[in-house]
């Protein structure tokens, strides 16, 4: 009788499932080493701050010969005397990049970082203040990407400036 009822309570038991095998297994893995390689790759091409002064001071002189050069940029006494305005600002490029660089956050994702630059609003001359800028900055894979702008509190359009981090 003791074996009537092991066997009829092992009757009434589910089998257990069968482990997965290895061909069902294969795509998992191979995905998921896919997703770490893709992620480890994009955390070593995520550019550095050095990369983004670099960018921002290429960006900044393209604003400033823009803004300074253009017909309401200097008044008539000061174009007299300054000949060439273009190549005065683009000499200055670094230095821009790293005034950019002061007033820039970081915030690194590993994969990609976001750069919150806020700059100017002072004033440089009585006739002359710089105007305060406000730009987002995406860099991830070897790129940066212009999210935003706001110039004087106005925003802008990001105009879709991108640049290779690498020289």
């Amino acid at each position: 009788m003791v074996f009537a009822n092991v066997s009829r309570s092992l009757a009434c038991r589910p089998l257990p499932a069968a482990p997965p095998s290895a061909s069902r297994l294969w795509p998992l893995l191979a995905g998921a080493a896919g997703l770490g390689g893709a992620a480890l790759g994009l955390s070593l091409t995520n550019p550095p701050p050095n990369d983004f002064e670099n960018f921002a001071g290429d960006q900044l002189v393209e604003l400033a010969v823009e803004e300074v050069c253009g017909e309401d940029g200097l008044p008539m006494p000061l174009r007299l005397v300054v000949q060439n305005c273009p190549e005065l600002i683009r000499s200055q490029s670094q230095v821009l990049g790293a005034l950019a660089r002061q007033g820039t956050t970081r915030h690194n994702f590993g994969i990609f970082s976001l750069y919150k630059t806020a700059l100017g609003g002072q004033e440089v001359l009585p006739f002359l203040r710089i105007p305060r800028y406000q730009v987002t900055t995406f860099a991830g894979a070897g790129q940066f990407v212009i999210l935003s702008t706001s110039k004087d509190g106005r925003e802008g359009d990001a105009g879709g400036a991108t640049s290779d981090a690498r020289p």
